[in-house]
């Protein structure tokens, strides 16, 4: 009776240590994943303030609250399911997807850059509570950042390829909550830095308060160059996702001229720079393409929106 007893003991604790391993396992390839995945959750640091930039402070965290839960329901009730059946059924379909969703993101940049330079499409700042501005500007992110957020899934999804179906589930789900809290962690800091120096200039005095006053004055500039930079961060992820698709559906001298180029930086100048200057190549070119696709969307958009426009107000114009 006593060796039964021990026996089950034994099996026990070789369970809990087979649990514990594959704990160790999943914790070791969400690292691995979250790490892959930095580019692209740098991207997504970026872009997300162009959301909140301009609202009134007391909506500031409301909105970035709102996007992130969009974000979380993206990764978890979107992404991982459909990245899950594919991966397991279909996964040639992962490529053509992603690259759709590229295609998204260039537009939207090139579209942003349209506006910017050729003053068009302004956007007030959305200061009334569930108002309709408000409303608009967290749709867009979370449309964003359902591109974004895709690739990082995505790209957590080929570290764990080989794995059981199980374990690619619950690192998917380990990289979703990690990368969600991260991101819009940095993002709320980000867009409270002016308030946070309005106290530090108010309640403190000295060195502190000269601290508090400079992040009050460079925050609006930290915020619009944060803006600026994630339009350029759509049409890099953009870009990249549509080269390295491209080049994986076999049409490969687009992407090939960009891996020549970066290897003969590299051997040009070895080392950190050497590194640097490679990625910065390819950085350049994944915008440029993104620019280009953008551009090309936006004008078959623009064109398809003409053709229909007078279709549509002619209803209205009869019953006048």
């Amino acid at each position: 009776m006593s060796g039964g007893f021990f026996a089950l003991l034994d099996d026990i604790v070789a369970m809990a240590k087979l649990a514990a391993a594959s704990m160790d396992d999943v914790a070791a390839a969400a690292g691995k994943a979250s790490a892959k995945a930095a580019g692209v959750v740098i991207d997504d640091t970026a872009v997300t303030p162009r959301y909140v930039h301009g609202f009134s402070p007391e909506r500031e965290l409301p909105v970035i609250k709102k996007i992130a839960v969009g974000s979380l329901r993206n990764k978890l009730l979107i992404i991982l399911p459909a990245a899950l059946l594919l991966s397991q059924f279909l996964p040639w379909l992962l490529t053509p997807i992603l690259m759709c969703g590229g295609t998204y993101l260039c537009y939207e940049g090139a579209e942003k850059l349209w506006e910017k330079f050729g003053g068009h499409g302004h956007h007030e700042p959305a200061t009334v509570i569930g108002g309709p501005d408000e409303k608009a500007m967290v749709a867009g992110a979370i449309r964003t950042d359902l591109i974004l957020s895709a690739e990082i899934m995505v790209i957590a999804l080929n570290e764990v390829a080989s794995e059981p179906l199980l374990s690619r589930a619950v690192t998917l789900i380990v990289v979703a909550l990690a990368m969600t809290v991260l991101v819009y962690g940095v993002v709320a800091v980000i867009v409270k830095m002016d308030d946070i120096g309005l106290h530090l200039a108010t309640e403190r005095s000295g060195g502190v308060a000269a601290l508090g006053r400079g992040l009050v004055a460079a925050m609006p500039k930290v915020l619009a160059t944060l803006s600026n930079v994630g339009i350029v961060a759509m049409l890099w992820v953009g870009g990249h996702i549509l080269l390295v698709g491209i080049d994986e559906l076999g049409w490969h001298p687009p992407y090939g001229l960009v891996h020549h180029a970066e290897e003969a930086i590299l051997h040009a100048v070895p080392g950190f720079f050497g590194e640097a200057l490679a990625w910065l190549t390819n950085t350049a070119a994944s915008a440029v393409f993104g620019v280009v696709a953008g551009a090309i969307v936006l004008v078959v958009v623009q064109l398809i929106g003409r053709l229909r426009g007078p279709r549509a107000k002619a209803p209205a114009h009869d019953t006048e």
